[in-house]
């Protein structure tokens, strides 16, 4: 103690210094539960998606098919034939099947894989081509118990909002059983003309279109080809859509509601019917309106061009409903308005013209496909189609008669004077008119044992005559040659580099490649290798490419049955050794082709070149294919060229003779499977045919 002061104590005050550090600590707690409750809210939500995603798939997932399809298409002037594939939902408990109508519409056979991996065959019940949707049915084995398949359950399409999470269901790349997830991006997808702003359709291969009635779901589901015809559906477990298109992460589905439309007029009628008024509708947004639909165009003859209505017309009303379309994604649901009104029915139309109100009467007629039915008339060698109504108008053809859609070279139609092409109309097919297909078929059976039949065709706008001689195809004659001597080996000339490199520059000759087996050059003992050097004593002089022939031509002036005496040397020894000269065996050319017009491919005998190439046994017997056309049936069904056939349905086949006949038994008997026993690369192999009779034998 100093002067009375005293000195504070400096303590150390350890709740003091704790205060900070537990503050921290608090807001890392805070912090440490605020993201846990964060993950925990994720993983509640993943939970619960993953719960839909299971539900949804175990509820539709049964009901997914995957369909396999015989297709059959004309090209060059005749039928061909491909295998397609793509997926399709069950939705009946009676088998009946959604899919699109570019998986199906070609199809003469259908098969149909269950997710249990059964497979069965389908039958068409409809196609639609202004939906792409067609309708089958599972037939299943004959005489089996009737039984209950697994299906799924059409939702409501209309329902759907942007964002909501589907599902797509199909068999990409022909993969089965696929499920992708994603979101509806927009349910009212319709594809637009940037530059007029008109709705544009979706073009299928052959030309059909689709999309005048379709607003699509477009989603960002993973779609491949494969997928198309497979169910889109929602986390409820509903088929909300059929999958039409896809890529470039972007995929479309038609809508559950037109598929509903389809399914039902099938089950009730077998066929699928539309209304149709014959003009086109524009939105009216730009002419600053809300209600009504504005006329684009009418067309010549139709039921609104007998109504009187005319482009430029504001129609407000088809049959006592308001007809309000001003933005375009709305002008499909104009054209699913009159789709559905009776065909034959008279309805009023309100429309507004010039300011003034006008209300006109139109009958409703039925919608026509744009394409007809095609066919093939193989005994003349083309193809051709039914013209519709609409093909009429938009390729002035005329509306009875039928196009030529293609010709095949060599048969009698490619004979006609002047010619016929593709895109003519048959009018008249010898005296006989022609309407339709049916017309051409029956005149075609009337005048078949007639040589020379006049036909009547247009061309644009002109109407023409031609002649056409009404014979088959003769095929080739096979060259004829007097047999030559031969020697049964296969050689290159002794070039002066290939006498370098085997260390002998002055050497001239052949030098032996092969030596055919059976011949008398494989007994006289000749080896690949030897060089030959002389003949009968004279050196050959052979040492440029163009002596190639050399030995050969001199060989060919000698008498068949003679010996030639060839000197050779064979590992730097000279040897003499004695051949006799045989006929040259005929060439695959001197042999007549053999050709099964029902699976469409060539045949011929085989020879003991083709022996002795492809070291087949001296006694191999069988016919070789020569010809396989793209899109026959024995394409289709993997017989290659080159197959040499030894059985047919387990008939062996030793000759063209032996070929004929029992394909003249296959053809009566019609067998659901060809079974072809094959010799190929030097191995045995089967290829089953599988031909669709009725159409092939019509």
């Amino acid at each position: 103690m100093l002067g009375g002061g005293s000195i504070p104590c400096m303590r150390y005050n350890l709740g003091e210094a704790l205060r900070p550090m537990r503050r921290l600590f608090g807001l890392l707690i805070g912090f440490a539960l605020t993201i846990s409750a964060q993950a925990q809210g994720r993983a509640v939500l993943e939970d619960a998606l993953r719960r839909d995603i299971e539900r949804a798939r175990d509820k539709v997932f049964p009901a997914l098919v995957n369909i396999l399809v015989v297709n059959r298409y004309f090209d060059g002037g005749r039928a061909q034939y491909s295998l397609g594939g793509g997926s399709g939902v069950i939705v009946s408990p009676d088998g009946l099947v959604l899919t699109n109508y570019h998986v199906a519409s070609d199809a003469v056979r259908l098969f149909c894989t269950l997710t249990t991996g059964e497979r069965l065959e389908a039958e068409a019940l409809w196609h639609d081509a202004m939906t792409d949707l067609s309708v089958l049915r599972l037939k299943p084995p004959v005489n089996s118990p009737k039984r209950a398949f697994p299906y799924a359950t059409l939702g409501d399409s209309d329902a759907l909002q942007t964002g909501e999470y589907v599902l797509a269901m199909g068999n990409p790349l022909l993969l089965a059983s696929s499920i992708t997830l994603g979101i509806v991006s927009n349910p009212k997808r319709v594809f637009l003309n940037p530059f007029n702003q008109e709705l544009e359709d979706a073009e299928f291969e052959r030309g059909d279109r689709s999309g005048m009635l379709t607003r699509w779901i477009q989603h960002d589901a993973l779609i491949l080809p494969g997928n198309s015809g497979g169910p889109l559906v929602n986390l409820r477990g509903e088929v909300v859509g059929i999958n039409q298109l896809g890529g470039a992460g972007l995929g479309f589905a038609i809508p559950s509601r037109i598929a509903k439309s389809v399914l039902e007029q099938v089950r009730q009628t077998g066929r699928v019917e539309r209304g149709w008024l014959g003009f086109r509708a524009m939105p009216t947004e730009k002419l600053r309106r809300n209600d009504g639909v504005l006329v684009g165009a009418v067309t010549p003859n139709s039921p609104a061009d007998k109504a009187g209505i005319q482009p430029g017309d504001i129609i407000l009303s088809i049959d006592g409903k308001p007809t309000n379309a001003r933005f375009p994604e709305e002008i499909p649901l104009i054209y699913l308005q009159i789709a559905e009104l009776p065909i034959g029915k008279t309805v009023s139309i309100e429309l507004l013209r010039n300011g003034e109100r006008k209300t006109v009467q139109a009958q409703v007629e039925r919608m026509e496909p744009y394409y007809g039915e095609e066919d093939e008339f193989r005994t003349l060698g083309f193809t051709a189609r039914d013209i519709t109504r609409p093909m009429a108008r938009a390729n002035r053809l005329p509306e009875e008669g039928v196009q030529v859609t293609g010709i095949r070279p060599g048969y009698p139609l490619d004979t006609a004077e002047p010619k016929l092409t593709t895109g003519d109309a048959i009018l008249q097919f010898g005296d006989r008119k022609i309407r339709n297909l049916n017309d051409l078929r029956e005149a075609i059976e009337a005048h078949k044992n007639q040589e020379n039949i006049p036909i009547v065709f247009q061309r644009r706008t002109e109407t023409l005559i031609t002649v056409i001689r009404n014979r088959p195809p003769s095929p080739p004659s096979p060259s004829v040659e007097l047999p030559r001597a031969w020697i049964g080996v296969r050689t290159q000339v002794i070039t002066q580099s290939v006498a370098q490199a085997l260390g002998a520059p002055n050497l001239k000759g052949f030098r032996i490649t092969e030596v055919l087996p059976y011949t008398e050059a494989s007994k006289a003992g000749l080896q690949v290798g030897d060089l030959i050097v002389a003949l009968n004593g004279e050196p050959l002089d052979a040492f440029r490419t163009q002596d190639a022939r050399d030995l050969e031509r001199r060989i060919e002036r000698m008498d068949i049955g003679s010996e030639v005496k060839l000197t050779i040397l064979r590992n730097g020894e000279q040897r003499e050794l004695s051949v006799k000269l045989e006929p040259n065996p005929a060439a695959a050319e001197a042999m007549q082709n053999v050709r099964q017009n029902e699976l469409d491919f060539a045949v011929r005998n085989i020879t003991p070149f083709d022996r002795m190439r492809n070291r087949w046994r001296e006694d191999q017997r069988g016919v070789l294919v020569t010809d396989v056309p793209n899109g026959s049936w024995a394409q289709l069904g993997g017989l290659r060229t080159g197959d040499l056939i030894l059985s047919i349905n387990e008939q062996p086949i030793q000759n063209t003779q032996d070929f004929q006949q029992v394909m003249q038994e296959v053809i009566k008997q019609r067998p659901p499977v060809v079974i072809f026993y094959v010799l190929r690369d030097r191995e045995t192999s089967f290829v089953f045919i599988e031909p669709d009779w009725k159409e092939i034998t019509q």
